[in-house]
């Protein structure tokens, strides 16, 4: 009897060390699929100073919308670094989501504007960093779907049972995906009128 009983402790030992070693491979995956996703942002982040310094030159009484963009692109910098500390922390997550939004949305605005006038727009140097923004923006599309798919077979594994139970007990806790919007308005389909 007192060698079944510690054949049983052996083979729950062996398990506990297998589960957790499986789930912290997971998270490993989630953390690098995040640092995927920083290193788009950071290039993106260093790209827009240089934007706006080309545009500038060009929109010198557009300077509220200069100055907009550079004060979004450094709030998305905190958040980034925020979530870096934290990845898969609701909070911390969606404080980023927020503030990349936010900035996507001023960099568009600036983009927008910069149509309205043809010498920025035919400059060499706004071409290109237009590009490349662009180019960083489906990176950053393409490392969030990575992401999230690691995120996915994270929260899977720790959430089935038995794994469950040694994921709690070695405070691995459920992670959150990134959303591309944060409210129902964003969600819902544009109204076109004319």
């Amino acid at each position: 009897m007192e060698y079944f009983a510690l054949v049983v402790i052996v083979v729950l030992c062996v398990w506990g060390v297998a589960v957790y070693n499986r789930l912290r491979t997971r998270k490993n995956q989630v953390e690098n699929a995040f640092a995927q996703i920083d290193v788009q942002l950071k290039r993106r982040h260093d790209l827009i100073p240089n934007l706006v310094e080309v545009a500038r030159g060009y929109m010198k009484h557009e300077a509220q919308t200069l100055e907009a963009v550079i004060r979004a692109r450094g709030e998305a910098v905190i958040a980034a670094d925020q979530a870096r500390q934290a990845p898969g922390q609701a909070q911390a997550m969606g404080r980023l989501m927020a503030a990349e939004q936010l900035l996507g949305g001023q960099v568009g605005r600036l983009m927008a504007l910069a149509e309205a006038y043809p010498t920025l727009k035919a400059d060499a140097r706004m071409q290109q960093l237009s590009e490349e923004i662009t180019s960083t923006e489906n990176r950053i599309g393409f490392a969030r779907q990575a992401y999230n798919d690691e995120v996915l077979d994270f929260n899977n594994e720790a959430g089935k049972f038995p794994d469950l139970v040694v994921a709690r007990l070695a405070g691995f806790m459920h992670m959150d995906m990134l959303a591309s919007t944060q409210s129902e308005q964003e969600r819902a389909v544009p109204q076109v009128k004319f």
